[in-house]
């Protein structure tokens, strides 16, 4: 079963780094194997309510100087609707999606830089202050 490298960030601040196997848009949680457990060690439930994103990452930490361009490239295609996405924390995303209808709980999206550390987040629509397409 293909794991895959994310990070939970809450709308309170809080932050959870690990893998997951099963996390669907609709259910109300998923299970994390969190990162720095030993191995064996059973995974963690996370909730959805209070989720601001799930982040679908390169590397656990990034790197904090890297400042996520807010613009498309015009030399790279891009698959999707462009959106602008305003969390109510004030971070800024910018980039493509498929499924954005205000009536869902959250949707994807995949970041315009291709060089951001996030490759896919889901977005919790609950989190978002303006979501925007553009």
């Amino acid at each position: 079963m293909s794991q895959n490298k994310v990070v939970a960030h809450y709308q309170d601040g809080q932050l959870f780094k690990g893998t997951t196997h099963d996390f669907i848009p609709n259910k109300n949680f998923f299970h994390m194997l969190l990162r720095d457990t030993r191995p064996g060690s059973p995974p963690v439930k996370l909730g959805i309510t209070g989720l601001k994103a799930l982040f679908f990452v390169k590397k656990y930490d990034g790197n904090p100087n890297y400042n996520e361009k807010k613009e498309f490239d015009p030399a790279r295609l891009s698959a999707g609707r462009r959106i602008k996405t305003l969390f109510k924390d004030g971070e800024l995303m910018v980039g493509t999606t498929n499924g954005y209808q205000p009536s869902r709980s959250g949707f994807f999206l995949v970041p315009a830089d291709a060089n951001s550390n996030n490759e896919l987040c889901f977005v919790m629509t609950a989190a978002t202050r303006e979501v925007s397409f553009i």
